[in-house]
């Protein structure tokens, strides 16, 4: 006779017990006198198992063995406090189900970036190809050569992207990752001066912002666009013109400050013939900055010849 423990009380009735039974779908202990638990195989356990609530330091690690580990992988030098057990973090990621190619793992207080290393470390070891996405505010660490929290996490995943390629000479996975800063966008907000309107009207024919890189200007496109900011980017040079393809043609973008008159039909000639070397099976957008041109002649010629190209979707910044 086994009665339930204190405070608990049977979780089937006494004839559906006697079902479980008979068809070996209850477990009495090794020793067959302990408490009756039901039976899960494997084979019925479509939504995983349980895990266990109790993960000790031999299994996940603790702080201080990820503190000796971080200073391994930064020569001994101790550049970061309290780091999370890499052990922890991946179990978290097992038991989250981080296992295939269209994972994407977000981590909004990243530190060193062991959220970082454990999904390189699943890819390297599974053959796949999850990503994360890594959010740190950039405090300062007193430290010269990585001033902010933020450049020792970009400093070891750089460092553990190599150990795992170097760890394991089939593994081809990608290890790289973009790096962004957020900052306000690259376009002048309208703020006029209402008491000199002229002056006002004059200073906002650059509408973009004159301290921004054509890098800068472009991932804004790309967000505006709904692009994925991890898309590959090629640059080729075409009449004197940085011209970026991204996402194998779905977006060409020339961002340059200047096309001269003369420059117009090389230019758009040369994106023509890129365009059909690359072949995008979709829809292909073309990117300019508006005050490029020295007029709307030059803007319209150009968008006249990508047009008789097949690149109907021209856009002006």
């Amino acid at each position: 006779m086994v009665d339930p423990p204190p405070g608990r009380c049977w979780s089937v009735t006494r004839p559906r017990f006697d079902e479980l039974v008979a068809d070996n779908r209850i477990w009495f202990g090794e020793d067959g006198n302990n408490v009756p638990r039901i039976k899960l195989f494997l084979s019925e356990s479509r939504n995983g198992l349980t895990p266990h609530t109790l993960w000790t330091a031999g299994e996940v690690g603790t702080t201080d063995s990820a503190k000796k580990s971080l200073m391994d992988t930064f020569d001994g030098q101790d550049v970061y406090d309290t780091p999370k057990p890499l052990g922890l973090i991946t179990r978290i990621l097992q038991i989250g189900g981080v296992s295939g190619s269209g994972d994407i793992v977000l981590d909004f207080f990243a530190g060193s970036g062991t959220t970082g290393e454990a999904v390189f470390d699943l890819n390297s070891r599974a053959g796949t190809s999850s990503r994360f996405v890594l959010v740190q505010l950039p405090e300062p660490t007193g430290l010269a050569e990585y001033p902010t929290i933020s450049h020792i996490a970009e400093e070891r995943l750089r460092r553990a992207g190599k150990r795992a390629k170097a760890d394991d000479a089939m593994f081809n996975g990608d290890v790289g990752f973009r790096v962004f800063k957020l900052d306000s966008s690259n376009i002048r907000a309208w703020e006029p001066d209402r008491d000199n309107l002229a002056e006002s009207l004059e200073a906002s024919i650059e509408h973009l912002k004159t301290d921004r890189t054509e890098q800068d200007v472009l991932f804004e496109v790309l967000i505006k666009l709904g692009l994925d900011l991890c898309v590959p980017v090629q640059t080729r040079r075409i009449a004197g013109k940085e011209v970026h393809a991204i996402g194998g043609g779905v977006l060409l973008a020339c961002l340059s400050t200047a096309v001269a008159p003369d420059e117009v039909e090389p230019l758009a000639l040369g994106i023509a013939e890129w365009y059909a070397e690359l072949a995008p099976a979709g829809d292909t957008t073309c990117v300019f900055r508006d005050s490029a041109f020295a007029d709307d002649i030059g803007k319209s010629n150009l968008t006249a010849i990508l047009e008789q190209h097949g690149l109907k979707t021209v856009r002006s910044l």
